[in-house]
């Protein structure tokens, strides 16, 4: 399945980026950043941990929704999953994630 990363600024001139697949899902989301370059070294710290088991967390939200946080080196959160409909779905994200996540194009729309 193909993914890339559509990298955005929003309207109140802040940068953000999501890995999407060919079919418009979101498979994980970043953070506000306050510069382009920035967001640039998120992408390409995602990139560089999604192959790693180690840097997933995979949590449950207040309603039981499971999702997962990329993480870091330095365990700050790089990316952040959609909720899912089961643990099983969750997971399969994140193996979408590791498997395609390093090699993936950068869509600018800034």
């Amino acid at each position: 399945m193909a993914v890339w990363f559509e990298l955005n600024k929003s309207s109140n001139g802040q940068f953000n980026f999501a890995l999407k697949t060919e079919n418009d899902h979101v498979l994980l989301r970043s953070e506000q950043y306050e510069s382009k370059a920035s967001a640039q070294s998120g992408i390409a710290s995602i990139q560089a941990n999604c192959a790693l088991e180690a840097r997933y967390e995979k949590k449950l939200a207040s309603d039981g929704k499971p999702f997962f946080n990329l993480k870091a080196a330095n365990h700050q959160i790089i990316g952040t999953s959609p909720m899912y409909g089961s643990e099983q779905a969750r997971d399969d994200g994140i193996a979408l994630v590791k498997a395609s996540g390093a090699g993936t194009t950068v869509k600018d729309n800034t």
